[in-house]
Order: C-alpha cells, then sequence, then structure tokens
C-alpha cells in the first residue's frame, strides 16, 4: 500500500488544515482555557447557591421587617421581647430562667 492510497481513503474534510485548526481550537477551548467546561459548570453551580442564599436572606428580611414594626408599635410587646429575648427585668424585679432537662 502507498502512502497515496492512504490519503485517498481518508475523506477530504479531515485533510483539511481548516479542519485540524478547528479542531485545535475546540481542545484548547474545553480543555486548557482559563474557563474550560469544568470551570464554567463550577461557577454556575455556585452561582445557583448564592442564589437560593440570597432569597433565603431576602425573605428574612422580610420576617425581621415584620418583626421590628410590630415591637415599636407597642410598648408592651418591645418589653415583652426584652424579657423573652435578652433576659431583661425591672430594677428590683428578680428573673428565673428554667432551662428544660434533656433527655438521655
Amino acid at each position: 500500500m502507498q502512502f497515496s492510497d492512504l490519503t485517498a481513503r481518508v475523506p477530504r474534510f479531515l485533510r483539511s488544515f481548516y479542519f485540524y485548526t478547528g479542531l485545535g481550537f475546540l481542545v484548547w477551548m474545553f480543555v486548557f482555557d482559563a474557563n474550560d467546561l469544568l470551570k464554567q459548570y463550577d461557577m454556575y453551580a455556585k452561582l445557583q447557591e448564592l442564589q437560593t442564599e440570597k432569597q433565603y436572606y431576602l425573605d428574612n428580611i422580610e420576617v425581621v421587617k415584620r418583626e421590628r414594626a410590630e415591637l415599636l408599635s407597642s410598648p408592651e410587646l418591645l418589653e415583652k421581647f426584652a424579657r423573652e429575648k435578652y433576659i431583661m427585668k425591672r430594677p428590683g424585679e428578680d428573673v428565673f430562667v428554667l432551662v428544660p432537662q434533656e433527655e438521655e
């Protein structure tokens, strides 16, 4: 078999300079580039995670705003919140904190 016989069996587009150039470009972009497929996937996963966290924090902001509005609207609620959350007391008052026992 001659070399010319082997090259004649290979399709013409596989012998083209443009085919090899394009193939080299694709290999470079998918494997060696700074923004290859693996990094693109990692960045997409991170984006999804950050969007989930963003929604969680936006929901928490709404809850805190609602609680703040309720607390500032009534002095009784503000006092109740301070007593329960921060264990504050009035002068001359004793506060007992009851902690439930853990079951074994």
